[in-house]
């Protein structure tokens, strides 16, 4: 199990490895970033955007939170930190691509479709359960399609139900939506098996998932 020390440690190879190696651009980085595509992934510590898409630094601009879920837009005085990361790149440094990539074996769209923090207190889920509403819709259809059998297949399809909600609440962000019509962003829906390492990639006209 990693601990500080250890990711101490790690620093101490990057340093005398990796960042060595990629020294030109980290000092061309220093100066700005300027990626293509934004990836909204989940923090689970077992799914690494730069890791997945071996990723050079800077390529991507990276969004991770507890299921990797995007809310609608909303107005208000609430602090949006996924609104505010999509603001920045989309209006900002106009990435070109928004990806959505959930994950299998998601403890948070498992939580969404067991009920597992419903109604709980402070300190005990609360903020969890709040967080993963957000996965009503896609809860809801994958209920009514396997019923009580939450079964592996129920618990994949709740987590590629989840890239899609994530992929509508996009849709309702108007420069979000007003860009993607007129072809300067696009959005896409991935989903990465844990298990045997392979990415899945969403076509939205047939709703299936299919591998890269």
């Amino acid at each position: 199990m990693t601990d500080f020390d250890a990711l101490i440690d790690g620093y101490r190879r990057f340093r005398g490895t990796g960042w060595s190696r990629e020294r030109d651009r980290w000092s061309e980085l220093a100066v700005g970033q300027s990626p293509k595509v934004m990836v909204i992934a989940c923090s689970d510590s077992r799914v690494d955007p730069a890791q997945i898409f071996d990723a050079r630094p800077g390529e991507m601009f990276v969004v991770r939170n507890v299921a990797a879920l995007v809310p609608p837009m909303e107005l208000g005085g609430c602090h949006h930190g996924v609104s505010a990361a999509l603001e920045f790149a989309v209006t900002q440094l106009q990435v070109e691509e928004v990806i959505v990539m959930g994950h299998g074996f998601c403890g948070g769209c498992a939580a969404a479709l067991t009920g597992q923090f419903d109604d709980a207190p402070h300190g005990a889920g609360h903020y969890i359960a709040d967080w993963i509403q957000l996965l009503e819709p896609a809860r809801d259809r994958v209920r009514q399609e396997h019923g009580g059998e939450l079964d592996r297949k129920a618990f994949q399809a709740m987590e590629m139900e989840g890239v899609k909600v994530s992929l509508d609440n996009l849709r309702t962000v108007p420069w979000v939506s007003e860009r993607e019509a007129d072809g300067r962003l696009k959005l896409r829906g991935a989903f990465f098996a844990i298990s045997d390492g392979i990415l899945y990639l969403l076509d939205e006209e047939s709703g299936r998932f299919s591998a890269a």
